[in-house]
This record gives C-alpha cells, structure tokens and sequence, in this order.
C-alpha cells in the first residue's frame, strides 16, 4: 500500500469513547432533535438490529475512599441496544464500512427510544464519509453544554464550601 491512497480510516477508540460518554450523558429529546438537524435533507439510515433495545440491571461498585477495597453499592437500571447499518446501495462490495458499522449504546435508565437513537449515532459516527460532519454538528454541541451544565454545577457547589481553619493559642 502506498502513501498516496486514500483509504478511509476509522476513528481512533478513544475518540469513539469520547462520543459515546457524550451519547450516554444526553437526554432523548436532546438526542433526537440533534439528530434530525443532522440529517436535515438525507435519506433516514436503514439498520438491522444485532440487539434490540433492552433493559435490565447492572451492579455498580464503589471503593473505600475512593482508592480502597471495592465493595457492591447496589444495582442500577440500564438499557442497551446494538444495531448494524444497512447499505443504502446494492451495488456496493459488502466489505464497505456502511455495511460493517455497528453501533451500541448502554445509558443508565429504562428508554429503549434513546438507546436507539445513540446506537444510530455511533454507527453513523464510524463512517469515515459522515464523520466529520456528524461530531460537528452532533457531538461538539452536546458535549459543550454537558460541560457548561458541569461548569454550573461545580460553580454552584463551590459557593456552599465551607473553609475550616485552626488557630494556635500560645505557645
């Protein structure tokens, strides 16, 4: 292979791990109206589900201090779904990305709508055509206000802190 081809790549994991935080922390409607401005003026993706949207429990665990021994807290509900992205055209080779993007999501919670909104996103996502696009006017926009609604929050939790100090009586 030379280094002039233009070979689509596909993102790196951490990249895709990024957005998938950023699928899981947004809420449904949130989700869905990202999505339809997204895909203003393009064909509604076709998929087959490998997964369809479930929900069931997960253990959480917590550590002692933080850093300690890790002990069971409790369960939470979440939801999960896996989908495979249809090729839009039939004359396309089966080895094309359209035909091998699969697409999972697993948030907290029992919305199995949501889950399949964010499955369709991170399938979408690993297309090296829609890419781009896709984190610009996806992605970036929720994440920022995930981080302006942190932001806010930190801000307001830091106003309540109450600074301890010792003074020394004498010597």
């Amino acid at each position: 292979m030379n280094a002039t081809s233009a070979e689509p790549t596909q993102p790196a994991p951490s990249a895709r791990r990024q957005w998938m935080a950023v699928l899981a922390r947004t809420s449904r409607s949130e989700l869905e109206a990202a999505l339809v401005r997204a895909l203003e003026g393009q064909p509604r993706p076709a998929y087959d589900w490998l997964r369809r949207p479930e929900t069931g429990l997960a253990m959480v665990r917590g550590r002692v201090g933080g850093s300690g021994d890790a002990f069971n807290l409790g369960e939470a509900t979440v939801t999960r779904a896996t989908l495979r992205l249809r090729s839009t055209n039939s004359d396309t080779p089966s080895d094309t990305p359209a035909d091998t993007a699969i697409g999972v999501a697993c948030h907290l919670g029992r919305d199995k709508r949501r889950a399949e909104l964010a499955a369709l996103a991170d399938a979408l996502l690993q297309l090296p055509d829609r890419h781009a696009q896709l984190h610009a006017q996806l992605i970036e926009p929720l994440a920022a206000r995930i981080a302006a609604a942190r932001a806010a929050r930190e801000q307001a939790v830091a106003s309540t802190r109450v600074e301890f100090f010792t003074m020394v009586r004498g010597d």
